[in-house]
């Protein structure tokens, strides 16, 4: 088994990675149960397509304003459009439940002496109330948002935000993230790269290889042989 050794920062993307983007549909009471999978596939899709769009476009918008457009978006194409509704999911989405592993592997990772971080398309006030509603604070040297930078990932200004922020080579950090794109993304710029891939995607067509594919976060310290 290979590792990432020489690693001095962990830096986790956040939607997806640390927070479970699915518990706000899943908490909200008034979307029908059987509704919710296709509601939160939805959401999410068109969220990251409009990051994108934006991007390409020069039109950027915070990522709140992108997540809100998406979610009318997804009401809307599956009937489901109330204006009390969109408030209840929109505010879910704000404190998302993170994955059972998260905060014992960053704690895991700072025992070691590593550094951690988050680099995100999320508005620092979204990742700052979802940091603090997850029991997480504390747990960041940094949290980094591409809203700094007015463009979403995966421009490659976003990967070197987080180098110049930590001060790090490429080598010396380790990315972590749930999402395909992101990972290989990341790869193709330089970055060392754990896919966790939560959702047993199958691999992608595009630039970059990530260096592991892991399921869980959990996984990490072996990686990096801290146990």
């Amino acid at each position: 088994m290979g590792s990432l050794i020489g690693v001095r920062a962990c830096v986790f993307d956040a939607y997806g990675t640390l927070f479970d983007f699915a518990s706000a549909a899943a908490a909200c009471d008034s979307v029908p149960a059987a509704r919710r999978a296709a509601l939160t596939a939805l959401w999410r899709d068109k969220q990251l397509q409009y990051s994108w769009l934006r991007s390409l476009q020069g039109r950027y918008v915070d990522f709140w304003q992108v997540t809100g457009d998406a979610l009318d978006y997804a009401l809307d194409s599956l009937d489901l459009a109330d204006v009390d509704r969109r408030e209840a999911l929109m505010a879910l989405y704000r404190r998302l439940s993170a994955f059972p592993e998260v905060s014992a592997t960053l704690r895991v990772l700072r025992g070691a002496g590593l550094a951690t971080a988050i680099l995100s398309n999320g508005t620092p006030d979204m990742l700052a109330e979802a940091i603090a509603a997850a029991g997480l604070d504390g747990l960041f040297d940094a949290v980094l948002s591409v809203d700094a930078l007015k463009v979403f990932k995966t421009d490659r200004r976003v990967y070197q935000y987080a180098l110049d922020r930590l001060g790090l080579a490429a080598r010396e950090v380790a990315f972590l993230s749930s999402n395909g794109w992101d990972a290989y993304a990341a790869s193709d710029f330089g970055l060392r790269v754990a896919w966790c891939n939560r959702y047993h995607q199958r691999r992608e067509r595009l630039p970059g290889a990530p260096d592991f594919e892991i399921s869980s976060l959990a996984e990490l310290p072996a990686l990096l042989r801290l146990g």
